[in-house]
């Protein structure tokens, strides 16, 4: 049996995309004859609390570490090996970009490269991943990535072996269609573009903003909606808003409950997603899955995974955004047609599939030592 240890820390925290990755992954695999998982987490804060979120069939090892003075330690150096906390394993996953030194085989995820191509656009914490991934390489570790873009970008940046680093789309989180009513009423209204996620400048709320007023001005009933806790950067996104003609027909949820996601998604009439830059892109799907249609940027991993089941348009382009969301507010047979589409391409997202192809890295690490 093949002895893994998955750093867990992401499930600490308010759950994105990196812990809707490990939780949803770790599921399945503990759930394999061939597989003995342990969860450890680098915190020091969170120390005493990885018990009570891991999947059942996990072990669990509760030795606090603090993040902040390894981190700093692991980018220059190989020491100390987390081995001193967690012991002997086959093979370390670090689902959050970093891996720490190890005697065992190794694999780091990495979701995107936004710390190296929009640096402005990352947290201080972000700023280190690159650094971290290069020193794991060095040592020999395997990379992890969602999509074939992240992972073409990961071969060039870091002139690494393309044998080293596998593509391996995530799943998604279905959202079945149902009841709509439940989502309207939050809203108020019967027709509404929505927006979901943390505010951040990756998000690029502030075009989508811009470009609800072009909507607004020729559709008088159609409401934006966005829902979604306040990362950083939050600042433009109010500016936006002082700033927008539209202003009393923008309902901005801040943060909302799992049921109250679903139901939002249920209800609305098209998903906007104007992002600057996608390493994959779980919302899009789950939008798709509930038989809404979806308006996307056109960035990177974006045309890969939401494909043919989204309308595209250019990043920052106001314009084309508003254009359209207005052809699909308008245009009942483009709307059905996105709608069967993007069905199509959620059947290819499966966690279970993710999950055994995941089991076959594992094993491709171990088997290489």
């Amino acid at each position: 049996m093949l002895r893994v240890a998955v750093d867990l820390t992401s499930l600490l925290t308010a759950q994105t995309g990196v812990g809707v990755l490990a939780i949803e992954t770790t599921r399945r695999l503990a759930a394999r004859d061939d597989l003995a998982l342990t969860a450890f987490a680098v915190t020091w804060r969170g120390r005493g609390r990885l018990s009570s979120v891991v999947p059942p069939k996990v072990a669990v090892l509760e030795r606090p570490m603090a993040a902040r003075p390894l981190r700093a330690l692991w980018k220059h150096w190989d020491h100390p090996r987390v081995d001193a906390w967690i012991g002997r394993h086959d093979v370390v996953w670090g689902p959050n970009y970093v891996v720490p030194p190890t005697r065992a085989g190794a694999i780091a995820t990495v979701h995107d490269l936004t710390a190296v191509h929009f640096p402005e656009l990352a947290t201080g914490d972000a700023l280190a991943y690159p650094r971290l991934v290069q020193r794991a390489l060095d040592r020999g570790a395997w990379v992890h990535t969602p999509s074939s873009f992240v992972r073409n970008e990961v071969i060039d940046h870091f002139r690494v072996d393309p044998d080293r680093v596998v593509s391996i789309p995530n799943g998604v989180r279905l959202v079945a269609p149902g009841d709509v009513t439940a989502g309207r009423r939050l809203v108020g209204s019967d027709r509404y573009v929505l927006a979901l996620g943390t505010v951040e400048p990756r998000k690029d709320l502030p075009t989508l903003v811009r470009a609800f007023d072009l909507l607004g001005d020729g559709d008088r009933d159609v409401r934006l909606v966005l829902a979604g806790r306040d990362g950083w950067g939050a600042e433009a996104l109010d500016r936006a808003l002082d700033g927008s003609r539209h202003r009393e027909r923008i309902v901005r949820l801040g943060w909302v409950s799992d049921d109250a996601r679903e139901a939002l998604l249920r209800g609305a009439s098209v998903y906007a997603y104007p992002s600057i830059y996608e390493g994959f892109g779980f919302p899009p799907l789950e939008a798709m899955s509930a038989d809404v249609p979806v308006v996307a940027t056109e960035t990177g991993s974006l045309p890969e995974v939401a494909g043919p089941g989204a309308d595209l348009v250019p990043v920052g382009d106001a314009e084309a955004l508003a254009s359209s969301l207005g052809r699909i507010l308008a245009d009942d047979e483009h709307r059905r047609g996105l709608v069967a589409r993007g069905q199509e391409v959620v059947a290819r997202h499966n966690w279970d599939t993710t999950a055994e192809r995941f089991a076959a890295l594992l094993h491709r690490v171990a088997d290489s030592r």
